[in-house]
């Protein structure tokens, strides 16, 4: 995807950025001329994803391995990213994702999620954005300037069907964003800001199993249900989330923080009818 933005010497970080809309927008970033610490909790997703950047933009993205609801790790991984970028810019919050053990089936009652899978959840889509928020945060409030957009969903503000945890999870990141964004500008400086994109359906590893059948590749009821409530009639691409969230990273969006911009051809629009 082509881009007019222009991000010559700023530095970013992208969490869980070796998946699929975390690496496209990292990838976008690079393209604009930023260079990009792809955070992953798989080294080797992060290394695969800094390779793909690096053959078409070289020298533009490192890998780090980091687990982004685990503090110490964070701490290693903005360590690691200073020894190479010496400051940070950017940072994208894009760790997160839902999980069978939460989301409920004929054969998985809501009675019967275990309490221990549902704080694991959430706190994959709530302190995978508070964490290392509270890391490079320091290092913006320090500058006095910077900016972070967060990955949320559109199931943060309407809460999807089954999907207990993932759905409270993103409403937490949600307040989280509008929280941040206020805390940010007012107590250390108005430069430094804080926005959500909210992507609608896409299809990923994560949500896979959800809206295709393993075997035939077809829709899912389920699947069915959602492209039945969009209005646009398909599911999104990754590259879609890309323009949007390099403009709320640029100068462009410079009175823009607190926002969730909805990413969902229409679905968080459509009350059904």
């Amino acid at each position: 995807m082509t881009t007019t933005f222009d991000f010559t010497g700023k530095k970013a970080v992208a969490t869980g950025a070796g998946g699929a809309i975390g690496g496209e927008i990292a990838r976008g970033l690079a393209q604009a001329g930023a260079q990009v610490a792809i955070w992953d909790i798989s080294l080797d997703a992060a290394r695969t994803k800094a390779d793909e950047i690096n053959q078409d933009h070289p020298d533009k993205a490192i890998p780090v391995e980091c687990n982004a609801i685990d503090k110490p790790s964070v701490e290693k991984a903005l360590a690691e990213t200073l020894e190479h970028f010496d400051t940070v810019d950017l940072l994208l919050n894009g760790a997160g994702g839902s999980h069978p053990s939460t989301t409920t089936t004929p054969e998985l009652e809501f009675f019967d999620i275990a309490p221990e899978a549902v704080q694991k959840v959430m706190d994959l889509n709530y302190l995978s954005a508070v964490i290392p928020s509270q890391a490079v945060g320091r290092v913006f409030a320090e500058k006095g300037e910077g900016a972070v957009v967060n990955i949320t969903s559109i199931g943060g503000g309407l809460p999807l069907s089954r999907a207990l945890a993932y759905s409270n999870g993103k409403s937490a990141a949600d307040s989280f964003t509008r929280w941040l964004a206020v805390h940010m500008a007012s107590t250390y400086a108005p430069k430094i800001r804080v926005n959500a994109i909210a992507p609608g359906f896409m299809i990923t590893t994560q949500n896979r199993f959800l809206l295709t059948d393993e075997k035939s590749g077809e829709l899912t009821e389920r699947g069915e249900t959602v492209i039945g409530q969009v209005p646009m009639a398909r599911f999104g691409d990754p590259p879609e989330v890309v323009g949007c969230t390099l403009w709320l990273f640029s100068e462009q969006a410079s009175f823009v923080t607190g926002a969730i911009v909805p990413i969902d051809g229409g679905f968080s629009a459509f009350c059904g009818v």
